[in-house]
Formats: structure tokens, C-alpha cells, sequence
């Protein structure tokens, strides 16, 4: 007697997880804490020196957090109208803002006392920031202008203008007291030198500019806005060095950490790229749950805040000892102790996926395809394992049994079998057998369809109608890019002799363009 073949069910292998040591570093930082603000977080700045407060503007105020504790512990209010641009000199003393009355206001940090006020903007402030010696503080406007102010004084020492449109974007050069950068809504970033109070440098970013900053060295600065990040050589004459577009929506926030050795950015798209700054490739990406705004990172890297649109600031806190959390002997151990949980508490889960593992070959040697068919169509099954419910789908068509399967059934298990065609038809590893699958059941049906006009299953058919149309469409878009690419490559690689006479000589036009493209990293 010939021995029976089980259905064979295609084990589609999982992408490994690759965990680099910038992985594991930055996921030490665990769940973040959130935070509620009184509005959107315009700004998050940390204090240089220990123990690492951030400011967070937002609002009418800038408050103060400890980020060990992750309380307020100090809240300037003294702002009339909305506050922007928060930030701490290098010593963590004195703190400068904006406002939306164009005014700038230093504050003592310890006392909260206002110590100096500068007026000369004619519209809201949004960046402010020291100089490197600390003496002298820049601020950014929609005015169009950046000014330069002496502490000491009080008084405007400069005003440099060129922008054409709002500026809210500037940094300040972290070797130079002179150097003032600004990016503007026009696109363009200015470099002003304080020495000889006019602008030495001019780039076009490409987009209205969100963020800037000035690597370690001052040698090399870098913007952000629209989708992408743009990295140039100040010293090189503003030559651009990189663009790197991994997000999809607005980046709206850069800053830099490991000692300047990592570049993050944040992004309406809800992500947080760290990047190499060695290579600008993306080394992890930290997801959040709404827009970001503004994010903020300590010296040390051990608190990282982000700034969401809806008001909230998520804390991240890096975890107390991770050598444990991350020593493999202590994982296998927890790996157990959890295993014997799940095992004890949910016997009856595995049971019956065994039961339903093996039962449907069962039915199938004795030729009971509706109870085979029901035996991958439970929740547990189709829902967590899909491609064994494929599998004896595929199996029923061989045989010819699929119509018997099918035939006669009551609205709940139609509803659940539509729902599973409309909800994987799409998955390229099931498409075939799928199609297939609906062909069958739309020929058993097709008498009955008056019948599920206003009921459930009538809904799903038509929504499997709606997703077939989609898929075609989607398709058809398909083979139109494969066709322009065809026809670019075709043109990329067509041999032009030198001589239209002379048809010995091959020109590569593909490696004259490689060869003529400026380097950019994506």
C-alpha cells in the first residue's frame, strides 16, 4: 500500500535580524517616557554640562526637565507671546529665547531672572544661540534678518540680511565666534563672518530650510528641509558632499551625537534616522507615534527627547546596566523561564494547532475536503501561519476538489474564506494559487450572487472586485516603469562610434556618465 504524501507547505524564511553594535547601542535606550506640554514643542535643547538638563520650548514658556527624574525643575514663563528657540551657553549658566514679538531674553538659569533684553526684530524670533566664546548671541527671524548682539552691552552689533523669505533655520560655528550660519524659507543658506559683518558663503539647499548644524570640525555643515538632509564642505567653497534622502516626509530637526561621530534627524514621517557620519549611511532608525517637531539628545547620549506635534515630548532614557540585558547567557535564561510561561498558559492554544497541523492531512486521505478546508480556515491558523491555509487550497485545486469544498456553505465561513482572498491576493507568494481559488468560487456562486446583495458576503465580494482592480492598476504601473527602464537602459548602453562612418569604435555612453556624476550618497 502506497504510503500517504502530506500537503507540502512552502517555508518562506524570514529576513535575520541583523544587530549591529549601533543597534544594540541605540536600542538600549528602551520605551520612552511621554511627557504633555502646553502645545506644540518648538525646540528641545540640552545643557552641555552635568547633570544634563534639557530645556523644551513650547508654548508661552521654556520648562526645564531633570532627565533622570524627568521632572519639570525649573519653568521660565515670562514670555508674553509664544516662546521659540530655547537654548543653554556651553557653561549651562545662562539661557537665550525668542518670541513672537521679535524680542530675545537671556535668562540666568539658576534664579530664572532676566538678565539682558534685546529688541530690534520686527517679527517673531525662532532661533537663538550663543557664540562659541560666549559672549555674543545670534537670533534668526522671519523678518528676514539675523542680528548679532553683545551680552556684555546689550547692544546690536550687526544685522545681516539677503533672505527673501521667513528665516528659521541657524547655528552658530563651534571653533569660531565669527561664524553665523542661517537657512531661510527661500532655500538658501547664508554664512555671515562678524568681522567683516557681510555674507561670505551662499548655497541653495533646494527646499525651504528647517535645521542646521556645524560638524565639530566647523569645517563641514549640514541642512536639513523638504525630504532631505544635504551635507557641505564650508571650507571647500559651500560644495555639497552628500544628500541623503531617507525620509519621505518633512526632516524637521537635526542634531548631532557620539561626540559629533553620529548625525540624527527627525521627520514628519515619525522617524528618527542616526546616521554615520563617516559613511552617512543609516545605522537605526527609532520610531515614534506622532510628527516630530524638534528633538534633542544629551552629551553622553543617555537621554534622547523628542518634540511631537500633538504636544507630547517622549523621554528616552538609556537602561541601567546593559551589559546584563545583554549578556547571552542571561537572554537563554529568560528565554526559558518565558517558554515555560507560554507553554503552561497557553496549552490549549498549541493543542489545537497541532490537532489542526496534522488533521486537515487526515480529511484529506479520507476525502473530507469541507472539514479540511475548515481545519486551516480557523482563526489560529490562517491568521498566524497563511501559507499552510495556501498550501491545501493549492492541494484541493490539484485535485479538483476545491468546488466541493466550498459548495454550500453557510455566510459565516464564506465571509471568513473572502476575507482571506481579499486580505493576501495581493502577496506575491500566494497571487497564483488565490486567483485561482476566487475563479472557482465566483463559478459556484454565480447563481447565488442575488441572493448576498445586502448581506455580509455580497459586501465581500464586492470588496475582492475592488481589491482585483487595484492589483491590476498596480500592475499595469508596473510594467510601465519596467518599460522606461527598458528603453533608459537600452539609450544608457547603445554604442555611438566617434565617426558616424566608422561602426569599429564602441562608445559606452553608461560609464561616460558614471564617470561624469558628482559623488552622492543616498
Amino acid at each position: 500500500m502506497a504510503q500517504f504524501k502530506k500537503t507540502e507547505s512552502k517555508i518562506y524564511s524570514k529576513t535575520a535580524a541583523v544587530f549591529s553594535p549601533d543597534t544594540i547601542y541605540w536600542k538600549r535606550l528602551g520605551v520612552p517616557t511621554l511627557v504633555k506640554e502646553f502645545g506644540a514643542v518648538d525646540y528641545i535643547d540640552f545643557s552641555p554640562v552635568e547633570p544634563h538638563l534639557f530645556a523644551v520650548t513650547a508654548s508661552v514658556r521654556v520648562q526645564i526637565y531633570n532627565p533622570i527624574t524627568k521632572l519639570v525643575v525649573k519653568n521660565i514663563g515670562k514670555f508674553q507671546e509664544g516662546a521659540h528657540g530655547g537654548s543653554f551657553r556651553k557653561d549651562g549658566n545662562l539661557l537665550v529665547a525668542g518670541d513672537d514679538l521679535g524680542k530675545v531674553r537671556l535668562f540666568d538659569v539658576s534664579t530664572k531672572s532676566i538678565l539682558r533684553f534685546f529688541e530690534g526684530h520686527t517679527s517673531p524670533v525662532y532661533r537663538t544661540f550663543f557664540t562659541a566664546d560666549g559672549h555674543h548671541v545670534a537670533s534668526f527671524s522671519d523678518d528676514r534678518t539675523v542680528r548679532f548682539w553683545d551680552i556684555a552691552t546689550e547692544k546690536h552689533l550687526h544685522t545681516f540680511t539677503g533672505h527673501e523669505d521667513y528665516v528659521r533655520a541657524g547655528c552658530t560655528s563651534p571653533i569660531s565666534p565669527n561664524i553665523i550660519m542661517s537657512g531661510g524659507y527661500d532655500r538658501k543658506i547664508r554664512m555671515y563672518d562678524t568681522r567683516v559683518a557681510e555674507c561670505v558663503l551662499s548655497v541653495d539647499h533646494g527646499s525651504p530650510v528647517e535645521s542646521l548644524v556645524f560638524l565639530p570640525s566647523g569645517g563641514i555643515f549640514i541642512s536639513a528641509g523638504g525630504t532631505s538632509v544635504n551635507v557641505y564642505d564650508a571650507l571647500g567653497g559651500g560644495k555639497k558632499l552628500a544628500q541623503l534622502s531617507q525620509h519621505h516626509k518633512t526632516v524637521t530637526c537635526l542634531q548631532l551625537a557620539s561626540d559629533g561621530k553620529r548625525l540624527l534627524s527627525g521627520s514628519l514621517d515619525r522617524h528618527v534616522k542616526v546616521y554615520d557620519i563617516a559613511t552617512y549611511q543609516v545605522v537605526h532608525t527609532i520610531d515614534s507615534s506622532n510628527a516630530i517637531l524638534s528633538l534633542g539628545i544629551s552629551k553622553n547620549d543617555d537621554t534622547l527627547v523628542t518634540g511631537l506635534v500633538d504636544g507630547l515630548i517622549a523621554i528616552y532614557r538609556r537602561e541601567i546596566d546593559p551589559q546584563e540585558k545583554d549578556d547571552p547567557s542571561s537572554k537563554q535564561m529568560r528565554k526559558s523561564r518565558y517558554r515555560h510561561i507560554f507553554e503552561s498558559t497557553d496549552e490549549q492554544v498549541k493543542q489545537f494547532t497541532y490537532q489542526s497541523d496534522e488533521g486537515h492531512d487526515r480529511m484529506l486521505r479520507k476525502y473530507e475536503y469541507k472539514k479540511a478546508l475548515d481545519a486551516v480556515m480557523h482563526t489560529s491558523v490562517r491568521g498566524k501561519w497563511p501559507e499552510k491555509t495556501v498550501a491545501l487550497i493549492k492541494e484541493l485545486i490539484r485535485r479538483h476538489g476545491l468546488e466541493r469544498a466550498v459548495v454550500d456553505r453557510d455566510h459565516d465561513f464564506l465571509v471568513k474564506f473572502l476575507h482571506f482572498l481579499t486580505r493576501h491576493i495581493g502577496d506575491y507568494r500566494f497571487t497564483p494559487t488565490l486567483v485561482d481559488a476566487a475563479n472557482i468560487l465566483l463559478d459556484v456562486y454565480e447563481e447565488k450572487f442575488k441572493e448576498f446583495a445586502d448581506t455580509e458576503v455580497g459586501r465581500r465580494f464586492v470588496l475582492l472586485v475592488d481589491r482585483l482592480q487595484q492589483e491590476e492598476t498596480v500592475i499595469e504601473e508596473f510594467l510601465n516603469v519596467q518599460g522606461m527602464l527598458d528603453m533608459i537602459s537600452i539609450a544608457a548602453d547603445t554604442t555611438e562610434p566617434e565617426d558616424p562612418t566608422d561602426t569599429s569604435v564602441a562608445y559606452n555612453a553608461s560609464m561616460k556618465a558614471k564617470n561624469q556624476t558628482t559623488i552622492s550618497v543616498d
